[in-house]
């Protein structure tokens, strides 16, 4: 056979570096993806474990609650400092320690022996949590900058993070059903293993804002804020709008926030630079994000309840019938990052969007007692599915994208901490509402009766889905608002410089 040439021989190490490059960047994609499911899975997965973990440890129903709200709480008012930690002191080691930590502090919830020990557990996973969740996105942010491969990767991740409750519903019920609850928990251990082995192999470590010092004073300020801001909406659920325990809450969250805007104005080192809020286009994406995290929660929540309770589903049949939504989400996610956005810009695609969500959720009031899955529910889902797929992943896409190296964490932090505090807000006012509109109900009515009862709940719902339906409306007018026309234009010199 011929031998090559020196020239030859160059021009295909030229072709193949490029080719090995790109091929390690999409193996990164899928070990940041795994570790962004395994934190959203957790906001979910073990509420369908709820009844078979009380029974087991014994704890009130007035305590049930905190299993969940304890990890919203440590992940929501430590999601920012968890961001910065990533900027200044590299994102591969906050990355893998977030992961290590979250294992461990799993398998502890898993072996729980009381709810003390599981309510710890939780409250440590939400803290883990917030160091890996703007650590994985930010690893994402800097390692596509490509428009076109930047686009497919954050429709995959995207979509993650929209369906994850949706998958984490769907495996909390298989794990139970097969298994105990503590499976719920010990699985993120066997997630964590393979995350870790993968980012231990493909990341290499980079300090973008090694020059930098953590604000401490911007520190105390957020964490505090945010943890009052979702500790008062979690209170609104369990106690009464009226109540110290809700307003005084509320109240110290919000003053505690506005002295946060104002130190970042003068602080030498803010923990979250103004100019990260102050772009049109990012201001926009995170409030979609902070929109459509609030919305979501009334097809996740509501829709469980009325599935199991009333059209008698199982744990794992409830998980799936909520797949077609995933699906069409994910399908949604690669139209509208790959294609719509890069051609008609978003003020166009957001919108729709939230339009196409809010007429699936306005749809879904129509179910009964009696309702058919197939034909109350499931078409339903779908619509809901193609909207919201429309509106999370080009939103992350856009709040993180054009954000300065040294800023790629917290930025990425925010984004996490729109959609949990939307979370939090929507899951306080929506149980708020629905339990107002079963009451409500029920007045004058025989309540022992259970046709009326179960009456009472389908009015609770359908409530609820009305309102979802109309946040998404509001989003759909302030994304419309707010977007700038046309395709969105990426800074050159903001760009962050892939580091893998």
């Amino acid at each position: 056979m011929p031998q090559k040439t020196l020239a030859e021989s160059g021009r295909d190490s030229a072709v193949a570096a490029p080719d090995a490059a790109t091929t390690k960047k999409w193996w990164i994609l899928a070990v940041v993806a795994l570790a962004q499911l395994m934190v959203v899975l957790d906001a979910t997965i073990v509420n369908i474990a709820l009844p078979s973990a009380q029974a087991d440890l014994g704890f009130s129903d007035g305590n049930r609650q905190w299993i969940v709200t304890a990890y919203a709480l440590a992940f929501a008012s430590l999601l920012l400092l968890g961001g910065r930690i990533a900027d200044l002191f590299g994102r591969k080691p906050a990355f893998l320690i977030g992961i290590v930590g979250f294992a461990a502090v799993s398998a502890l919830g898993g072996a729980a022996t009381n709810f003390e020990m599981l309510v710890t557990a939780r409250a440590l996973q939400g803290a883990f949590g917030a160091l890996l969740a703007p650590a994985a996105l930010s690893l994402l942010n800097t390692t596509f900058t490509d428009a076109r491969e930047r686009a497919k990767a954050f429709s995959v991740y995207g979509a993650i993070a929209g369906a994850g409750g949706a998958v984490g519903l769907l495996l909390g019920g298989v794990l139970t059903d097969a298994f105990d609850w503590r499976w719920t928990l010990y699985v993120n251990v066997v997630i964590a293993v393979v995350a870790f082995v993968g980012g231990w192999m493909l990341l290499s470590n980079h300090r973008d804002a090694a020059n930098s010092k953590l604000d401490v004073p911007g520190t105390l300020l957020v964490a505090v804020g945010l943890f009052s801001l979702v500790y008062g909406f979690s209170n609104a659920e369990t106690h009464d709008w009226s109540s110290p325990a809700t307003w005084g809450f509320l109240i110290a969250g919000g003053v505690l926030l506005t002295a946060f805007a104002g130190w970042q104005t003068r602080a030498a080192h803010p923990l979250l630079p103004l100019r990260i809020l102050l772009d049109r286009d990012r201001a926009a994406s995170f409030t979609a994000v902070l929109i459509s995290g609030a919305g979501m929660f009334g097809v996740f929540l509501f829709l469980t309840y009325y599935l199991q309770l009333n059209l008698g589903f199982s744990p794992t049949k409830t998980g799936v019938a909520f797949l077609p939504m995933v699906a069409a989400l994910m399908v949604a996610a690669q139209v509208g990052t790959t294609m719509l956005v890069p051609r008609i810009g978003p003020k166009a695609v957001i919108p729709l969007g939230f339009a196409i969500a809010a007429v699936g959720m306005a749809w879904l009031t129509g179910i009964g007692v009696a309702s058919d899955y197939t034909t109350a529910v499931l078409p339903q889902l779908v619509v809901i599915g193609l909207g919201l797929g429309l509106v999370m992943p080009p939103a992350m896409q856009l709040a993180t994208g054009g954000v300065e190296a040294g800023d790629a964490g917290v930025a990425s932090a925010t984004v996490n901490a729109m959609q949990q505090v939307g979370g939090s807000i929507g899951t306080a006012l929506l149980n708020t509402l629905a339990a107002s509109a079963a009451t409500d109900y029920l007045a004058g009515k025989d309540p022992t009766d259970k046709l009326v009862q179960a009456q009472a709940t389908i009015e609770s719902y359908t409530t609820a889905f009305w309102w979802s339906a109309g946040f998404f409306v509001a989003g759909t007018l302030i994304a419309f608002l707010l977007y700038r026309p046309g395709v969105p234009q990426q800074n050159a010199d903001a760009a962050p410089v892939v580091h893998m």
